[in-house]
């Protein structure tokens, strides 16, 4: 039995149960998602392109699924290791795929903000949540149609238009469960006209001793004149994998950050799907992903410019460590008609460690000739001289090696334009290089063997 298959026969067979517990909106468009599936299969490594991690084998164990929505109890408290100091944020939470609002989410909240259960906002305003899900991340995909297949709740972020919200929006996605698990989340996002926000996404495992596969859809609307800033963090365990997919539109004027970071888990698997439709939309794409172990951390980007004077701007950097693995495959496509666009792409990888290996594929696609577009990769080893430099002057190998590592990631951290983040992530990321690893035996997965490459 394929992977897929496994999910099409749960569906099949709990269909009732699965809409009962939703809402009628989300079980319209789970039939249509089924229907896509028929007689498609996962995208298995080498079918979708350059070194793409292979989306069957993450989903082919046997996994559960809480279609029944059992309360399955977790101490928040737990996971505030992204707890950002001097930086106060509208707090929810999601454990596993179920929402759970924080005892102060709705205090003070600007007037028609909405951060809340999707299920919920589907029922009570279908017309609003109608006009924005499952309209961008298309069901042909068989990852998005699996996941539309599936979801029960998610999340519904909603700023309406000319309202900047002063505070960040913080939302903390949780595992915990005891037994495999795979939690279907679901996160809607609209900014709409000269609307402005910022959102912080955390991922944390409570209970390592399991297995657990996150299968994450993020579809966000900018309107025109807004601005939207998303910065995701994982950091779960090593018996984590995430399969997540963020698709994106911008209308005219609009600015977009998203700034995604891995700094632990088992395997991820970052699809980025960023369209320019409007004049002057600008977008800014950057990644930092930390990899030790038999870690596997796999970014994809397609930014497409649709229009003229659109702007992009992707940096994306690995630091792979022990038998650590990584891989990227950015893309940009400038249309016919797309004059004075604008765009830049940059993915450069540092290897910690002689059986470390990285794969990257930068794209260039552009159909005419008013552009300006550049894209690079590169890859290396720490700098020698500089090792010998510091080390002559007192400072332990060990310790060299970890401050020319921090200084590597600096660029990307300063991209955050939260000064309480970009302080916090200072420190995570310190922690990470100076930390405890989990063991090779503990990712789930057998390592390579690296005389046989």
């Amino acid at each position: 039995m394929s992977a897929l298959s496994q999910y099409i026969e749960l569906f099949d067979s709990h269909r009732e149960i699965i809409e009962s517990k939703s809402a009628p909106l989300l079980n319209q468009c789970r039939v249509e998602a089924r229907s896509k599936l028929e007689g498609k299969h996962l995208p298995d490594k080498g079918v979708e392109g350059y070194e793409k991690t292979s989306i069957e084998d993450m989903f082919a164990p046997d996994f559960g699924v809480n279609i029944n929505r059992v309360d399955i109890p977790v101490d928040v408290s737990l996971s505030f290791k992204c707890d950002v100091p001097n930086m106060s944020t509208i707090m929810a939470f999601v454990v596993n795929d179920s929402f759970l609002p924080s005892s102060t989410l709705h205090n003070k909240m600007p007037q028609g903000v909405i951060i809340d259960s999707l299920a919920k906002v589907a029922n009570e305003q279908p017309e609003l949540v109608e006009k924005y899900y499952n309209q961008l991340a298309n069901n042909d995909n068989p990852g998005v149609a699996l996941n539309t297949m599936l979801v029960q709740d998610g999340v519904f972020i909603y700023v309406p238009r000319g309202v900047e919200m002063e505070r960040p929006i913080q939302l903390v996605n949780i595992f915990n469960s005891a037994a495999p698990l795979m939690g279907v989340r679901r996160l809607l996002i609209v900014v709409e006209d000269g609307a402005k926000a910022q959102l912080l996404i955390c991922d944390h495992t409570q209970n390592s001793e399991f297995n657990y596969l996150s299968s994450q859809v993020i579809e966000t609307f900018v309107g025109q004149n807004a601005s939207l800033d998303i910065y995701d963090i994982e950091e779960s365990s090593a018996t984590t994998s995430r399969y997540s997919q963020l698709f994106a539109s911008q209308q005219r004027d609009s600015r977009l950050l998203v700034n995604g970071v891995t700094l632990t888990s088992g395997i991820t698997r970052n699809d980025y799907n960023i369209d320019l439709i409007g004049e002057n939309s600008d977008a800014t794409l950057a990644g930092m992903a930390i990899g030790s172990d038999c870690q596997h951390i796999d970014n994809n980007s397609n930014i497409q410019h649709l229009t003229t004077h659109s702007s992009s701007n992707q940096l994306f950097k690995y630091v792979l460590d022990d038998e650590s693995t990584g891989a990227f495959e950015g893309a940009i496509y400038v249309a016919v008609g797309a004059q004075f666009t604008e765009a830049y792409q940059s993915n450069r990888n540092l290897l910690a460690s002689k059986s470390a290996r990285m794969h990257t594929k930068p794209q260039l696609e552009i159909y005419n000739d008013d552009v300006k577009c550049s894209h690079g990769a590169t890859t290396g080893q720490l700098d020698a001289d500089a090792l010998f430099y510091m080390r002559s002057r007192g400072i332990p190998e060990q310790e060299a090696r970890t401050m020319l590592m921090q200084a590597f990631m600096v660029d990307v951290i300063d991209m955050v334009k939260m000064e309480g983040l970009r302080d916090r992530l200072r420190h995570l990321v310190e922690k990470r290089f100076y930390g405890q690893q989990a063991s090779c035996a503990d990712c789930g997965v057998t390592c390579r063997d690296p005389k046989k490459d």
